[in-house]
């Protein structure tokens, strides 16, 4: 007869033993603040689905309370299967002889995400299918620019750039929480000409992202305008050709600006909603804006360079769109990770990062960089398609 690790092992599971689902289904309970009063029965894989359940017992009545499904691949707990929180405290309520609590409907509660720090190598039009519904709070993101360096050639029309990102963000819908903001950062993109008999085009990308965003169910919010210091645009090569001669109809000004597009998941709640059903009133009191907050949406920021990565954005920008559109301990993500930068930021202010990036050099580079972004915790990072944060040699 198999054992339990024996067909997790054979079916190339994640999870692949009773102390790995236990071990998992701990941080959903923590989240749930019930790790005092619940506390965990024999787990059973169940291969036909492929998933584990984790029985929930009371620790004083030791009846049983309900369940934690986990997705064996990929060590997500399903919260659509999983006991929701306010019937666990329902219950532990109604058999310590108190009232029953009225259990809201599921689309009317604040659903705190039980998502570790996550690293994923692959397609990120994949890899969101296989993360929960509802699991993240913030997406930020900076999409590959369309055929704007060598590195960037991976289209070969338009047409099908944006068909791409189409599918991001229509995946992408399913995966944010309720009326949440997915932010992105685009600006228009020079393709230079092929030889001297061509004229340079310049393609408005911002403009075709908002149609895309509004026909995938979102709802437009602010366009930010990151501007950078004077003559950081100059490397285009844009407007020499009117500096030297002046001549009418040939001026192109330099671009030193970039948007920062915020859209929000389409609902029919309002943004209060998000604040005052938010179960942790001291979180959302720690994530208060202080008094020096940017007053208008023209944010003046230097660009950052790294010899790493082509176009990388300033941990700057990403630290300001992370205070102003999540909470302390929100889960943010980012599809096109690059080398982490969102991480990095996300983790300096309390948040869990889920980083979604292709291109396995960088994958190497985010493992190695969010040593120094977690200490300890890097070891608990939830890794896919690629291998676990190394952290046992680091000196902490």
């Amino acid at each position: 007869m198999l054992t339990e690790t024996s067909v997790s092992t054979k079916r190339k599971y994640n999870v692949l033993d009773v102390k790995s689902a236990k071990k998992v289904a701990s941080f959903w309970l923590e989240r749930a603040k019930l790790e005092n009063a619940i506390e965990f029965g024999l787990p059973e894989v169940d291969d036909r689905y492929h998933i584990w359940r984790v029985p929930l017992v009371g620790k004083t009545s030791r009846d049983r309370m309900g369940e934690v499904v986990i997705d064996a691949y990929t060590s997500f707990i399903i919260e659509d299967k999983s006991t929701n929180s306010e019937v666990l405290e329902s219950r532990l309520l109604g058999r310590n002889g108190h009232n029953k609590t009225k259990v809201k409907k599921q689309n009317d509660t604040y659903v705190l995400s039980s998502l570790r720090n996550t690293i994923a190598q692959g397609d990120s039009e994949e890899l969101l299918q296989e993360l929960p519904a509802g699991s993240v709070n913030l997406i930020f993101t900076s999409p590959p620019y369309y055929n704007a360096r060598p590195e960037y050639t991976d289209y070969i029309t338009y047409e099908e750039y944006l068909l791409k990102i189409r599918k991001i963000i229509q995946n992408a819908h399913r995966v944010l929480s309720e009326g949440c903001f997915f932010v992105m950062n685009v600006s228009p993109v020079l393709v230079r000409r092929a030889n001297r008999n061509e004229a340079s085009r310049r393609i408005a990308v911002p403009f075709d992202m908002h149609r895309l965003f509004i026909e995938e169910g979102y709802d437009f919010i602010d366009d930010i305008i990151w501007e950078k210091p004077e003559g950081a645009g100059w490397a285009t090569g844009r407007g020499r050709r009117f500096a030297a001669d002046r001549n009418p109809l040939q001026y192109k000004p330099v671009p030193v600006t970039e948007y920062i597009l915020v859209y929000r998941k389409h609902t029919d709640k309002l943004i209060d909603w998000n604040i005052r059903a938010h179960p942790e009133k001291e979180t959302v009191k720690a994530s208060k804006i202080g008094d020096n907050y940017d007053r208008t949406n023209i944010w003046k920021i230097t660009p950052s360079h790294d010899q790493r990565h082509p176009a990388i954005f300033p941990v700057e920008l990403a630290e300001k769109v992370i205070k102003y559109y999540s909470f302390k301990g929100d889960v943010v993500l980012d599809p096109f990770a690059g080398i982490g930068t969102v991480g990095k930021a996300a983790v300096k202010l309390n948040r869990r990062f889920v980083l979604l990036e292709q291109n396995p050099k960088y994958i190497f580079i985010i493992r190695e960089e969010a040593k120094s972004w977690l200490g300890k915790e890097a070891r608990q990072v939830h890794t896919i398609n690629c291998a676990p944060v190394d952290a046992d040699n680091m000196l902490f």
